[in-house]
């Protein structure tokens, strides 16, 4: 059942959704940034803290607590409203930024991270729903290009920040610095906040699917750490935890059918177009994550950048990516042909991964750095639209499960990408050398052999994602007026 106040029945005025939209996006702009501003910092952590095969858990542990937390969030957001859901996200983020900080060893930085992951998870499935709150689809680009401009301010200050704080003062004031932008998140969008409506639905949260999830990718991602370097990939260990891995996936897949309020509820992924649309994100998450975390290894461990040099080499794709999610969200304020845009962009970073993965150790750097830039644009212009077709496909009443369901397996996608494409390059023995800064040439072989096979990986995921979006119905977005008429 839906309730709301009487102060929340008032029309909202197009300034007062601009504000909330706004304000909302501050609480978002931690998590967007701490996605950008730690990976040219990953090898120096890796110097500083031991354990060099464990870095790309510093990513993924993140998106593994934030990949199960995504949905509940989105419930929660309708069983106790938005505002205390989201504040209490920013708290979480915030506490687990102080544990990473202080962090005396790789193990106690992963946990500070997983802490992280529970709190950002739910920021960026609470903004999408606020935003679902205050507008429908059809004005709803309008708000995707706010976003767009919240990941170029983050893509763009992110990586440059990161590389210099890391070579320059400590990999720990990456984590400090989310203490005093919460404050300042929270409290510059508290009055335009309070204007948001109050909207809360009965729901029941599904703990046991979540924790499911969780133990599930857990015992898929270890094997992918583990395997070949600290174990062989025959040994009855790694062997034995994927095959746990898989009974586990297929558990959950049957326990979703058993609850009245599921984590990913049947009902919504018996839409077509979320179905499809939720499919393609988490193929095309592959090449987007692993550009943006193993590019400034690459850069670094291939090319002998520092940390700051690998940082401002970011800023290329970064900016290349928030210009296609410009592009693509002004046109889906059109309300018309919104999908052909970011199949050309799905098609475009297909076709330079595959060339980056075929040139990669043998060219100069400008040629990689170009073709790193074709792919982020190409990247960036399916999620805004992406998100909006989701929306646009789901029942009002599911509007803030059908988001976080859809971000949750998004970010599935990001989480397994970077375990796959991480056990890729780790199968090089690059874990042994990544706090070493550039290789010598014996080991740059294998390095530059092992970085071409992750590449390739994401370019072949990156074509299947293209052919499941050619595949999903271009629907009307709805809208208080009738779409407009095609010429």
């Amino acid at each position: 059942m839906t309730t709301l106040s009487p102060p929340d029945q008032q029309v909202l005025t197009e300034d007062d959704k601009t504000k909330i939209v706004v304000t909302a996006l501050l609480c978002m702009f931690l998590a967007a940034l701490d996605q950008t501003i730690v990976t040219p910092a990953l090898p120096v952590m890796g110097a500083s803290l031991g354990g060099g095969e464990w870095v790309s858990w510093i990513v993924s542990a993140y998106f593994l607590t934030a990949t199960a937390v995504t949905p509940l969030y989105g419930k929660l957001a309708d069983l106790k409203g938005r505002r205390p859901v989201l504040y209490a996200g920013v708290g979480i983020f915030v506490a687990g930024s102080l544990i990473s900080a202080i962090a005396p060893s790789m193990a106690v930085l992963i946990a500070g991270r997983a802490l992280q992951g529970l709190g950002g998870g739910g920021l960026m499935a609470l903004v999408q729903t606020i935003i679902g709150d205050v507008a429908p689809p059809r004005e709803r680009g309008k708000y995707m290009v706010y976003i767009s401009a919240v990941w170029a301010t983050s893509s763009v200050a992110g990586p440059v920040l990161g590389g210099l704080l890391a070579e320059y003062v400590h990999w720990s004031a990456i984590f400090w610095l989310n203490l005093p932008l919460g404050a300042l998140a929270v409290g510059l969008s508290l009055k335009p906040l309070s204007r948001l409506p109050d909207i809360r639905r009965d729901h029941r949260l599904d703990v046991a699917g979540a924790l499911m999830i969780m133990a599930a990718t857990l015992l898929f991602l270890l094997p992918l750490t583990l395997g070949g370097h600290s174990y062989p990939w025959s040994s009855p260990l790694i062997l034995g935890m994927l095959a746990l891995s898989a009974a586990a996936f297929v558990l959950f897949a049957w326990y979703q059918f058993q609850p009245a309020e599921p984590l990913l509820p049947p009902r919504i992924f018996g839409d077509r177009v979320i179905t499809l649309t939720s499919a393609a994100s988490f193929l095309a998450g592959a090449g987007m994550f692993g550009l943006s975390v193993y590019f400034p290894v690459y850069l670094q461990l291939i090319d002998g950048f520092g940390a700051s040099a690998a940082g401002l080499a970011l800023l290329g794709p970064m900016i290349g990516s928030v210009a296609g999610s410009n592009i693509s969200a002004r046109i889906l304020r059109k309300g018309r042909r919104y999908k052909r845009l970011p199949m050309i962009g799905s098609l475009l970073s297909a076709v330079a991964l595959a060339a980056v993965g075929l040139f990669a150790g043998n060219v100069p750097f400008w040629a990689i750095e170009a073709l790193a830039v074709l792919t982020a644009f190409g990247q960036g212009t399916l999620f805004p639209v992406a998100t909006v077709m989701v929306q646009n496909a789901a029942d009002p009443r599911d509007l803030g499960t059908a988001t976080g369901a859809y971000t949750f397996v998004r970010s599935l996608g990001a989480v397994v990408a970077i375990a796959v494409l991480g056990a890729i390059v780790g199968s090089a023995g690059i874990g042994d050398h990544i706090s070493e800064g550039a290789l010598d040439p014996a080991a740059r072989e294998g390095a530059v052999a092992a970085f071409q096979a992750l590449f390739a990986t994401a370019a072949v995921a990156q074509l299947i994602s293209l052919a499941l979006l050619a595949r999903i119905e271009e629907r009307p977005l709805r809208g208080r007026t009738p779409p407009p008429v095609e010429d």
